[in-house]
């Protein structure tokens, strides 16, 4: 099932993409994409989605989810990328946190801040946590999954690695976590280590990968967390990127306003996002 949430930033409603590729109003059925709604989606199964109202015209997409609490990203999770980036492959996955007020709809423009010049694009599989884990086992880890989609970890290079202390503020900035366009449930995403994933600017492919390369895999990740805090429903994980960024080119290559940036996994939609400046 492909879940998603559309309507103004703010006031985004649940919804779903029906067979035709039609998007279905949900709002009679769950409140929104948030909670204790994430762990009890399988009861959407039985819903005659024909009888669902239909979303008119070409409506804004939201984040796939709402309320997400924490916002974990794994850093250096593909070897090629850590080695386009210079970094050794970390001995545990290595932690950080984006912002929660970074996320914003999969089609929402990447705002470049002011004064930066080495914002960088990342395509990422997103795991949305369904079920409540703690001191969770890799053998169990899956279970507490809602569902999966893509994110752009938008990224300053300079705020992150040039400018003293943790990453967080150089991948916290606004429009910095583009999420969706769908929460695909485990059942229709397959197997999250079997993914093609790719990133395009301005039309060139330059990222072109598959989460079969992850260090770390998706059940290991939710088990590591889990050890150190509880992963609540709507938290995200953002597992990493594969090579092709743009800090790894040479010359290192960076986005300006008007750019265009495309990206997508396998089944599990597409983004597209123009660069802008923040003003």
């Amino acid at each position: 099932m492909k879940l998603l949430r559309y309507g103004p930033e703010g006031a985004e409603k649940p919804g779903l993409l029906d067979a035709d590729g039609v998007i279905r109003d949900l709002s009679a059925v769950v409140g929104d994409l948030a909670g204790d709604v994430l762990g009890d989606l399988a009861k959407l199964d039985d819903l005659d989605t024909s009888s669902l109202p239909v979303v008119e015209g070409t409506p804004r997409l939201g984040p796939c989810v709402a309320g997400s609490g924490k916002f974990m990203c794994i850093g250096l999770n593909y070897a090629d990328h850590a080695a386009e980036a210079g970094m050794e492959v970390p001995p545990e996955p290595v932690l950080f946190m984006k912002a929660t007020s970074a996320i914003c709809g999969p089609n929402d423009p990447i705002i470049i801040p002011r004064g930066s010049v080495k914002t960088d694009w990342e395509v990422e599989l997103g795991v949305v946590i369904g079920k409540k884990a703690k001191y969770v086992a890799e053998a169990d880890a899956l279970d507490h999954v809602a569902g999966y989609c893509v994110i752009n970890d938008v990224s300053e290079r300079e705020y992150q690695i040039e400018r003293q202390g943790q990453w967080s503020k150089g991948k916290s900035c606004d429009n910095f976590g583009q999420t969706g366009p769908w929460l695909v449930t485990p059942d229709e995403a397959g197997d999250p280590q079997n993914l093609g994933m790719w990133l395009e600017v301005n039309g060139e492919r330059v990222q072109d990968g598959s989460t079969k390369t992850m260090v770390y895999g998706v059940a290991h990740l939710i088990s590591y967390l889990s050890q150190f805090f509880t992963l609540h429903p709507g938290d995200i994980i953002s597992t990493g990127t594969p090579p092709g960024v743009g800090l790894g080119f040479t010359p290192p290559r960076f986005l300006k306003a008007g750019d265009e940036v495309r990206l997508g996994i396998e089944g599990l939609g597409e983004q597209t996002q123009v660069c802008i400046d923040d003003t």
